[in-house]
């Protein structure tokens, strides 16, 4: 009966697999031992030689071990179950067997006995690197080398010495103005034509300011793609940062007017787009925050438009900013959020959905609710007007010959005082 080869993998489908171990115990008293029948099969299907599971199960267990190669007989002193064995198998394969990229068994061990290394190249991934050698069966490795890395590195040295047998053997025919075979018919060779100095290719780098910008900045692309697979491996608060820096060193710098897509390509490329608004709340509104709108209009938009999770991260940074200049800003609320709605920064589903939930995410309680009670006007407001909007009936005439649509007004309150002036707010 087979196993997958990698016993975490419970797919019967699985391509790599080996015979479950047979262990047979024999003899009596002190002579016990255990014999692992069918460990040739096992070893092969592991492409490893059967010494070495053999040994590894000496080193766990604390046994000696015995090899009898001409009658493929492993010997494991003591008696131990079959069950117990391949479980120990298990710790072979994932420390000596398995890919540490891929998890495939497609790996080959190569052995330095000099620097005392051992290597592993995947067949399937590429992956190369090295073993940790501190397991005690690192050591009979080193000194038992797999047959194939042996026959590996003798192959290599003869090759070697051909090839430094051809160089030799060029040489001569050089020195004595004939060769053999190819080499010596210079009848069949062509002369080639005489190359014209004007003809001549300018293989000289350019030197002016144009090319040297221009290898810089692909310099620069080239370092940033380099480093986008580091960043976004970071932590989302490390992220957030590097994002915030960003943003606060091109407002220092003055340039943060035009740097509207820079920061969308940061913002995307450190994978915080979301985020944006927030940050950019923190760093680009104070007291202030209305004609800052519409200075920055551009900068939010490319954050918010047609995204509500930016949208909600928006109120939260205005949240924020009202928190930092409460005495100023907290009895504007509603007027600032009408300028965010305006703006089309802020979405009407998106503003009642905020209106509906008190929360202490970005300030305390009792801030969040005075907030929320000065937006609720604005909030009353944007609903009747979404409501009047929504107010268009069909209208059927007996004279006409095809139906009409008619816009139906609301009726007018007794008291004019009780309508809401947003903009007396």
């Amino acid at each position: 009966m087979s196993v997958n080869v990698n016993r975490s993998v419970s797919d019967q489908f699985y391509r790599y697999k080996m015979p479950r171990l047979i262990a047979k115990v024999e003899g009596k008293g002190n002579g016990i031992k255990t014999v692992i029948v069918n460990m040739v099969d096992v070893a092969k299907a592991l492409n490893r030689p059967p010494t070495y599971p053999t040994k590894f199960f000496g080193c766990e267990l604390g046994a000696q071990t015995q090899f009898d190669t001409k009658n493929d007989r492993y010997i494991v002193n003591g008696s131990h179950e079959a069950n117990k064995l391949q479980d120990m198998l298990d710790g072979f394969i994932k420390k000596f067997v398995l890919c540490a990229e891929c998890d495939n068994p497609e790996t080959d061990l190569h052995v330095n006995p000099k620097k005392q290394t051992i290597g592993t190249s995947c067949k399937a991934c590429g992956y190369r690197g090295m073993l940790d050698t501190r397991h005690k069966l690192c050591t009979f490795i080193l000194k038992n080398p797999p047959v194939s890395a042996v026959t590996e590195s003798t192959d290599s040295g003869s090759a070697s010495v051909k090839k430094d047998k051809e160089k030799k053997n060029r040489k001569k025919d050089k020195e004595n103005g004939s060769g053999s075979g190819e080499a010596g018919n210079h009848d069949n060779i062509d002369a080639p034509e005489a190359v014209r100095d004007d003809e001549d290719e300018d293989w000289a780098e350019e030197t002016t300011e144009e090319a040297q910008r221009r290898r810089m900045e692909e310099i620069s692309d080239h370092a940033k793609n380099l480093t986008l697979s580091d960043d976004l491996e970071k932590p989302l608060e490390e992220r957030v940062d590097l994002f915030y820096n960003f943003v606060k060193q091109r407002k220092e710098n003055g340039t943060i007017d035009g740097a509207d897509k820079e920061i969308l390509a940061e913002a995307e490329r450190l994978d915080v787009k979301a985020m944006g608004p927030l940050i950019l709340s923190e760093l680009l509104f104070n007291e202030s925050i209305r004609e800052q709108i519409k200075k920055y209009k551009r900068h939010f938009l490319r954050f918010c438009h047609n995204n509500k999770k930016a949208q909600k991260y928006l109120l939260g940074g205005f949240e924020c900013v009202v928190k930092l200049h409460q005495v100023q800003l907290l009895p504007r609320v509603p007027i600032i959020l009408k300028d965010l709605y305006d703006a089309d920064l802020l979405e009407e589903d998106v503003i009642f959905a905020w209106a509906e939930k008190v929360s202490k995410k970005y300030v305390s309680k009792e801030l969040a609710k005075e907030i929320h009670a000065k937006a609720a006007p604005f909030v009353k407001w944007l609903k009747e007007a979404e409501e009047e909007s929504e107010n268009v009936e069909v209208v059927y005439s007996s004279s006409a010959r095809e139906l009409k649509m008619e816009t139906v007004k609301p009726a007018a309150s007794e008291k004019e005082e009780d309508d809401i002036d947003i903009d007396a707010i």
